[in-house]
Formats: structure tokens, sequence, C-alpha cells
């Protein structure tokens, strides 16, 4: 078991009460699919806030009924966001962080994770990826590019992607964010991309032997579609 004391630059996880609140929830085997699905955006949505939390902004006056001409701010990168929809699992979190980012452009990347092709290399478990299908708009130089990934075990996925997303530019910022990873694919990623940033709920310490996380919260992609 890995130590859970992840002290990575550029990994943020969230610990706000009310997310944690929301991650015991859909990580009870009860909680029913239409609530997981509800619960999920929800936390795409809080991720979505974090994520503008650390965004660039600049001064700016309104002028309000009364006249008077108030200060306030404008979060500068807000408008140039892409958001890569890695199907199927990420839809939720998706359509929570278009909530934050209502003017992101959308990328699709269909990625399989073949479960029954497990390797095992120095770096630990990791698994072949099909990439059915890619659409991914062209990236500038002033995008933050925001992959969405509910459950990161091995990184197989995400370290699939990545090279699809650069090929197409290099952005300004390129954040991975979850509901939960493991310390194993926080190493990973940042072995080969150091300067990704992750945005994650939780990180659990394991996986099981079929790749699973543990404790996890099962299959997101089952869970919030009720198959």
């Amino acid at each position: 078991m890995e130590s859970l004391r992840v002290r990575e630059e550029n990994v943020h996880i969230i610990s706000h009460p009310y997310a944690q609140e929301l991650l015991t929830i859909i990580r009870d085997k009860s909680t029913e699919y239409y609530m997981f699905r509800s619960i999920l955006e929800e936390l795409g949505y809080i991720i979505g806030l974090e994520i503008a939390k650390n965004m660039d902004t600049k001064e700016v006056y309104a002028e309000t009924p009364l006249g008077v001409k108030a200060k306030g701010i404008k979060i500068i990168d807000k408008d140039n966001v892409i958001i890569i929809n890695v199907l199927r699992a990420s839809i939720p979190l998706v359509n929570g962080l278009l909530k934050i980012f209502k003017k992101a452009r959308l990328g699709f990347v269909a990625a399989q994770r073949l479960e029954d092709k497990i390797m095992f290399n120095n770096e630990g478990m990791k698994f072949e990826i099909k990439i059915s299908y890619m659409n991914i708009p062209e990236i500038r130089r002033e995008d933050t590019v925001i992959i969405p990934d509910p459950m990161i075990a091995t990184a197989s996925t995400i370290l699939n992607t990545i090279p699809l997303i650069i090929k197409k530019g290099e952005p300004k910022r390129l954040i991975v964010a979850s509901v939960i990873i493991t310390p194993e694919a926080i190493r990973k990623i940042k072995k080969h991309y150091n300067n990704v940033e992750l945005y994650t709920i939780a990180v659990d310490p394991e996986l099981n032997s079929k790749g699973y996380i543990v404790p996890g919260l099962g299959d997101a992609g089952d869970r919030y579609t009720g198959t």
C-alpha cells in the first residue's frame, strides 16, 4: 500500500466538507444510479470552482443600477478553456465543469481500457488502451485544457490521451481532474508530464489485482448509467 501523504507540486486535493460528503454518498453501493450521476455532475462543478480559483484575474468595474461604479474582477482564462470528454465515464464531470466554463470548447476521446490486457513494468500496473475515436479542437497558447476522468487508477487512459492533445498544440495549462486518484497514478503522470496540474476529491491508497481502486466506488461508468 502506498502512502497517502501526497506532496507533489500542482496536486490539489479538494478537502471541502461538502465535497467529501458527496464522495461518501457515491462510495455507498446502495446509492442509485440517478443520484450517483447527479453527484458526479455536482463534483464536476466543485472541481471547476477550484480550477477557476487558480486562474489569472484582472480588475474591472461594473456600473450598478444606482449609477455607481463598483470594483470587481474578471477571470481572464475562463473563456479560453477546452474540456476533453473521455467517453464514457467523464460525461457527468464534463456537465458539471460546463456550469463554470460555459464557453468551453469540447474535445472527445473514446478510450476503452482492455480489462484482459493487464501488464506490469517498473512503474507498476498498466492496461492496453483502445482509442476508437477522437475529435480534439486546435489548441492555442492561451488555452487551459482540462481532462476529466472520475477514477484514475493506473493512469493508462490519461497517459494515452495526453499525447493526442499535445499534437493539437501547446496549451497554457494542462489539467487532469478526477474524483478519486491513486498515488501510483499521480507518480506516473508527474513523471511523464511534470507540468500537468491534478485536481481531485480524494487519493485512495491502492489497486486490487484487477486494477480497481480500493476502496474506490466501483465502475463509475456502469454506476452512473445504471448498467
